[in-house]
């Protein structure tokens, strides 16, 4: 990998391991739905010119019905769920979770596509889902289990959108498919903060925190993963899922003071080492990975 893929990915991994973070300081303050929307609408006005310049919205045309799916689940329930989830999860217990999106990716594809599952793999998943197990076991830092269904349904969502790319959106420029499903999503969400309000109490702290969600985290984010898919691959690019997590421990416990204890070190451990497994592909199934369009390698986005 050349120096700057490695950059690349590095920044990425940073940009997409701090959400978790600022969206435990907004929820504070705002509701989950306010959130998503501040971080969507910002995100498609910063993308606007830049798919406006390469062709607008027109190659979109015949395909809006997988663009609402695809947004549906990488955008619109996710994001919700992971704010919702974050009323009650630490930071690093979110970002933590959303790295079983590989596992998760495993056994959709083994019932959608009837994959073959090699037994690293299932051992893999095995392995991952243990770390889960610890989250939630005795003396453990998570004691809110809906809270962490909620997370893991955010990773379904990742997992499954890319099937919808890869099947119905290959043809679709990124730029423009990114802008629309932002839009939509923000579209779908204002209704909502309509009719609860704009919340009269939000401090620096929480305007802080939402401008940075939707400039850094979202538009700034999505253009470095594309860029970084065109440098290395969109196999090697999927690596930025194990530094996300890192950057979520670590911030919670520097930043949120969220306590790092031994047993949400060994989920840890074991969630990374289990989801590596299960996202090993064979040579063939790597070289086939790296030929993808870039809409269709996963983006897990806090």
């Amino acid at each position: 990998m050349s120096r700057r893929g490695w950059t690349l990915l590095l920044v990425l991994g940073v940009v997409w391991g701090v959400p978790y973070l600022f969206i435990k300081v907004a929820v504070a303050q705002v509701s989950p739905a306010t959130v998503v929307f501040a971080r969507t609408a910002i995100g498609a006005l910063l993308l606007l010119p830049f798919a406006l310049r390469a062709g607008g919205l027109r190659p979109l045309r015949g395909h809006w019905g997988a663009v609402v799916a695809f947004a549906v689940l990488e955008i619109v329930g996710p994001w919700f769920f992971l704010s919702n989830a974050e009323r009650t999860l630490s930071s690093s217990s979110t970002g933590l979770l959303v790295s079983t999106v590989p596992i998760a990716a495993v056994v959709v594809g083994r019932l959608v596509d009837r994959r073959p599952v090699a037994p690293l793999r299932w051992l893999g998943l095995i392995v991952a889902l243990g770390g889960v197990a610890v989250l939630l076991g005795p003396g453990a830092a998570v004691d809110d289990p809906w809270a962490v269904v909620q997370v893991l349904l955010a990773a379904l969502g990742y997992a499954i959108a890319p099937i919808v790319a890869e099947r119905r959106l290959r043809d679709v420029p990124v730029m423009a498919l990114n802008t629309a499903v932002l839009g939509l999503a923000a579209l779908g969400y204002l209704p909502v903060v309509v009719a609860t309000g704009w919340p009269t109490g939000l401090r620096p702290t929480g305007a802080a925190s939402l401008l940075t969600l939707g400039v850094v985290c979202t538009a700034l984010a999505f253009t470095l993963f594309f860029r970084l898919i065109a440098e290395v691959g969109g196999a090697r690019s999927t690596l930025v899922a194990y530094l996300n997590p890192l950057v979520a421990v670590g911030l919670g416990a520097a930043v949120l003071g969220e306590p790092l204890t031994w047993g949400l070190l060994a989920a840890t451990v074991l969630i990374l080492a289990g989801s590596a497994a299960a996202a090993r592909r064979t040579p063939a199934a790597g070289r086939a990975a790296d030929e993808r369009t870039p809409q269709e390698a996963p983006a897990a986005a806090g």
